[in-house]
């Protein structure tokens, strides 16, 4: 028998059938639940349990420890209903349900933007619309059937131009995918990509002003997040935290530069956190989620959106909201979860 789902404050109900995760019953039916990783290794899907058992499987315990567990909090991307249960999840909304596809795509363009880093252009198919929320990702099909996951990195209005979508990819030296791309991928490799995936993306009906929170290559749904910004319009004050280890890190710092002169609303802080002498390095450093905390010591009124590496948004979830006050439904994350990180 399945089970019925409640999420509150929304009051958005859906059914899970036995043995399938709270997650795969949302998505199918059109719920918005939060999520990143799908594979109990980031914590973004976690949730609090209001009433009603959940059995877990395997999952990171810096994803879900043993006290949070207690505690009632779930992670629905490996969490099972053994009875109807009623979560709480503020996150959850009306506009999530753009249709999941699976599509073939062509390797338009491939630019070594720094030493590990490739902006890769896909083409999409001509003939089929290719909806999503700017911050979302799609996810690599290979073929031995494992899945390698990345942030669009333009904004949904740039399809009217063509169907194209880019992507922000860095070298995990070993990798299985990476070193494919770094090594023998050409321009025209025919691929196959699912998607759109994530709940990260603007939530426009706030008009609270907003801290983006990026470290290397989680600065791809960012960017988006920013075209999308510009094209509709939107002057909610922001202000963009990038952080890497040394200035070529940071690999479209000219791109942002642009931005600014067209978005008056818009600030950006460069963070490097290993600068050697012969970069010449005079602008902020140290860990970049703490330079937020030296401008912002009252987050209170804000909303966060942070992407990148794993402990980076795990360092800014926990001081954010337990230093500066940052409500914790006013804290948006995509962690940049790897293969090795999964494992």
């Amino acid at each position: 028998m399945s089970f019925s789902i409640t999420v509150e404050p929304s009051g958005r109900s859906f059914s899970a059938e036995p043995g399938e995760t709270l997650l795969a019953a949302g998505i199918r039916q059109g719920i918005g639940l939060p999520y990143g990783c799908k594979d109990g290794a980031c914590g973004s899907c976690k949730c609090r349990k209001v009433s009603g058992t959940v059995e877990h499987g395997p999952h990171q315990s810096k994803a879900l420890s043993a006290d949070e567990e207690a505690a009632g909090f779930v992670l629905t991307c490996c969490g099972v209903a053994q009875s109807d249960v009623v979560l709480e999840s503020r996150q959850v909304t009306e506009a999530g349900a753009f249709p999941i596809k699976k599509m073939p795509v062509r390797v338009s363009s491939l630019e070594r933007a720094s030493h590990d880093v490739i902006v890769m252009g896909l083409q999409l198919p001509a003939a089929d619309a290719f909806q999503y929320h700017a911050g979302q990702y799609v996810e690599f099909l290979l073929r031995d059937g494992d899945r390698r996951s990345y942030s669009m990195a333009n904004a949904p209005h740039t399809q009217a131009a063509g169907p194209r979508i880019e992507l922000h990819l860095r070298h995990m030296p070993g990798g299985k995918f990476t070193d494919h791309v770094f090594g023998t991928m050409k321009e025209k490799e025919i691929l196959r990509v699912e998607g759109p995936y994530g709940s990260f993306f603007l939530r426009e009906d706030s008009t609270k002003p907003i801290v983006f929170l990026a470290s290397g290559t989680g600065f791809a749904p960012i960017k988006a997040i920013i075209e999308h910004m510009r094209f509709k319009g939107i002057g909610r004050p922001a202000t963009l935290y990038w952080g890497g280890r040394r200035p070529a890190d940071l690999y479209q710092d000219a791109w942002i530069r642009e931005q600014l002169t067209h978005m008056p609303q818009l600030q950006y802080v460069p963070v490097i956190s290993n600068a050697l002498p012969e970069d010449a390095w005079s602008g902020r450093t140290g860990f970049v989620h703490q330079a937020v905390l030296q401008d912002f010591p009252d987050l209170s009124g804000h909303e966060v959106y942070a992407c990148g590496a794993p402990i980076v948004i795990e360092s800014a979830r926990r001081d954010y909201v337990a230093q500066a006050g940052l409500p914790p439904e006013a804290f948006f994350a995509d962690s940049f979860t790897s293969a090795a990180d999964k494992q």
